[in-house]
Parts: C-alpha cells; structure tokens; sequence
C-alpha cells in the first residue's frame, strides 16, 4: 500500500489511514466463512494536516452524513474475494470524494437581461392581450 496521490498533486500518507477487516457478507462458499476479506477504513478528515482547511471544510459539508461525531470517515468495501483489492477499493472510493472537493465551487455571475429582450417580451405580451381582445364578443348599444 502506498500513499494516496490526487490529481492536484496532493497526498495524504497510508499512516493515516487505519484498516480493519471482518467476514465478507453474501455468497462465495467456504471462502465466505473462512477468509476476512472484507476492508474497513478509517481516516481522520478533523485532524489531518494533509488537506487545506477550505477542503476540509467542503469535504465535510458535502460528506457529514459519511461520518461519525468525531469526524472521522468510514469507508467500506467487500465486492472482491481478497483483502488488498478491497483495500485498494476503498482508497479509490476515498480518491473521487476527495476529488469532487478540491476546487471550490464556482460562484454563479448573475446575469442582466437585455433591454431587447425587455421589450420583445412585452411587445409577446402586448399581442397575446390582442389576440384575447378580438375574442371577446361586442355588444351593441
């Protein structure tokens, strides 16, 4: 297992993730019963020195339903039948959440709408309100 790199050059050494393993669930035989394969990690987010503040802060807004009151996350993975690729399943996980937090988000410009635009939306209006008018029967006095 080696340190995890980002796209952003970022890493986030393997000391500070902590895994545990338990029994895979669902089917698979004897292996089932015999093998714990199944990884679980934990990581840190609160206390760790490798992500910036503001990427820390987005990570846990974005993910606080992901983690416990300690702040630390818990990733699981038992799709495979061994160990190290659970393992490595559970970084990649921990990769694209980290990478959908790591630029900020973009703040929306608002934009003006056009005086052209103003006015061809009322002169639109303008027609609709004839078009009405002409419908309306005339009374005769």
């Amino acid at each position: 297992m080696a340190n995890l790199v980002l796209s952003s050059g970022k890493e986030i050494p393997e000391t500070e993730f902590e895994f545990s393993y338990a029994r895979s669930g669902g089917p698979g035989g004897q292996n089932v019963n015999k093998v714990n394969s199944k990884a679980i990690m934990h990581w840190d987010v609160t206390n760790s020195p490798s992500i910036s503040v503001p990427m820390k802060n987005r990570f846990l807004t974005k993910y606080a339903s992901r983690l416990t009151l300690e702040g630390v996350l818990v990733l699981s993975s038992q799709q495979h039948r061994d160990q190290i690729t659970n393992v490595e399943e559970c970084l990649e996980k921990l990769k694209e959440m980290l990478e959908s937090v790591i630029n900020p988000p973009v703040a929306r410009k608002p934009t003006k709408i056009s005086k052209a635009a103003k006015v061809r939306r009322t002169e639109a209006k303008r027609e609709v309100g004839k078009k009405k008018q002409q419908r309306r029967s005339v009374d005769d006095y």
